[in-house]
């Protein structure tokens, strides 16, 4: 576990929570299922020992994820009494309308910046929800039905359904201990990776058709443009997971995907294998996140960021 000046361990943080009260949590931009459930498991596990706390209107929240955030979302008129950031490594991922102080973090990034008063990080977690789950267990006790449905969630779908290279014998054992505690995985995998849309269907048929081959495909990548995503139909609901298309083509060590965004900058998401560096790519232009799975946003149209990227790419795999 990572430690600085103002980190703490899952002990200290419980002790922390416990002697605080009226909190918000916050997901980040473009929120997936780790920090969405991972928050709501914790907001939930807070209200039972008698806390208040909800989680900020974050105004990205797709539509599959809402039957599950819907229930903590924060009333209009709170002001909370102290700030928690979920699965959040930086300030750049605040959620937009968001300003001010952090006062607790909990993440499993390694490349936290250590933003917040306290911060309980632990990157050899394979997902926010495991380490999640351990804070639950010394504020309460145990867990509960609804926390275990909730964290399955987030820690299956931060590791595409135990797929990733993040996955190790911990993830297994926290989805054991979930299972035992009452989480209907059978339901939770209907939803997030036996089922899509048509929309789907039809926009991952025009990303594989569209993808570009280097290095004798050990790089590929895979752009989403606004006018694909039109032409489809498709909507944020539809756009959980694209990052890893690219590695399913056999002999990819650097799969890139680069999605337009309304705004006409591109969003970047890097998934390598273990030779080559994810977060040594994107922390060029200032993002991060894994050594195999990390992100970035480069202020260009699509085909620019790719020219950016595949010059950086070059370099790393020297």
């Amino acid at each position: 576990m990572m430690t600085t000046m103002n980190s703490c361990n899952v002990l200290q943080a419980a002790k922390l929570l416990k002697e605080q009260d009226w909190f918000l949590l916050l997901t980040h931009k473009n929120p997936d299922g780790d920090t969405l459930c991972s928050a709501a498991a914790l907001c939930h596990a807070l209200r039972r020992i008698g806390k208040t706390a909800f989680l900020y209107r974050n105004a990205q929240i797709t539509e599959k994820y809402q039957p599950y955030v819907s229930p903590y979302l924060e009333e209009a008129g709170f002001v909370p009494e102290r700030v928690i950031a979920v699965d959040m490594a930086t300030e750049q991922l605040f959620p937009n309308g968001f300003s001010g102080k952090v006062d607790f973090c909990v993440d499993h990034h390694p490349t936290n910046s250590f933003y917040a008063g306290k911060t309980l990080v632990d990157p050899d977690r394979s997902s926010c929800g495991e380490l999640v789950m351990a804070l639950i267990e010394k504020l309460c006790g145990s867990l509960d039905r609804e926390e275990a449905d909730l964290l399955y969630i987030a820690v299956s779908t931060d590791t595409g359904c135990f797929q990733y290279a993040n996955t190790n014998a911990k993830t297994f054992s926290a989805a054991s201990h979930l299972l035992a505690r009452g989480a209907d995985n059978a339901a939770a995998n209907l939803v997030f990776f036996r089922q899509i849309s048509r929309a789907r269907v039809e926009l991952e048929g025009a990303i594989y058709s569209g993808m570009m081959y280097h290095r004798d495909n050990a790089v590929v990548v895979a752009t989403i443009t606004q006018e694909m995503m039109h032409s489809c139909g498709a909507t944020e609901d539809d756009c959980d997971d694209l990052a890893s298309l690219p590695g399913r083509v056999r002999g990819c060590k650097v799969g890139i995907t680069i999605r337009e965004l309304e705004s006409g900058e591109s969003k970047i998401s890097v998934r390598t294998s273990k030779d080559v560096s994810s977060i040594d790519i994107c922390s060029v232009f200032g993002g991060g996140g894994h050594e195999m799975a990390a992100g970035c946003t480069i202020p260009a149209a699509p085909l620019r960021a790719k020219e950016l990227l595949l010059a950086v790419v070059d370099e790393v795999m020297k």
